[in-house]
Parts: structure tokens; C-alpha cells; sequence
């Protein structure tokens, strides 16, 4: 697996999580939250993808989001 694909099946696992569990705040601020998390694990070496999506997630409840209006 290619780490574009690994990026990206991490970053819809986390966002799918989200959005089923009605906490998916500003898609804008979601999304570089998720990313943010999700580059910066893969760029210490880390390529357990079920991993970086919860750790993803984790990071995403940790931080204030606002929500959508």
C-alpha cells in the first residue's frame, strides 16, 4: 500500500467515525486536524492504518472545534 492510499484510508476511517457518531464539526477544521495528525505519525514511520485513524480521532475530541451552523 502506497502512503497516499495509507493517508487516505486512515483520514476516511476517522472522518466516517466521526460523522456516524454526530461529531464531526467544521469540515475545514476537521480536516487539518485529521490530516495534521495523520502526516505527522506517517512521517515518524508509523504505518498501522487502524492507528492513525484513532489516534486521528483522539486528537480531533481533544481540541475545540466549532460546530456546524
Amino acid at each position: 500500500m502506497s502512503d497516499n492510499e495509507l493517508f487516505e484510508q486512515s483520514f476516511t476511517i476517522a472522518w466516517n467515525v466521526l460523522e456516524r457518531t454526530g461529531e464531526l464539526g467544521e469540515p475545514i477544521d476537521t480536516s487539518r486536524i485529521l490530516s495534521d495528525t495523520i502526516i505527522g505519525m506517517m512521517r515518524r514511520g508509523e504505518k498501522r492504518r487502524l492507528l492513525l485513524s484513532n489516534v486521528a480521532i483522539d486528537e480531533y475530541r481533544r481540541r475545540p472545534i466549532r460546530p456546524v451552523q
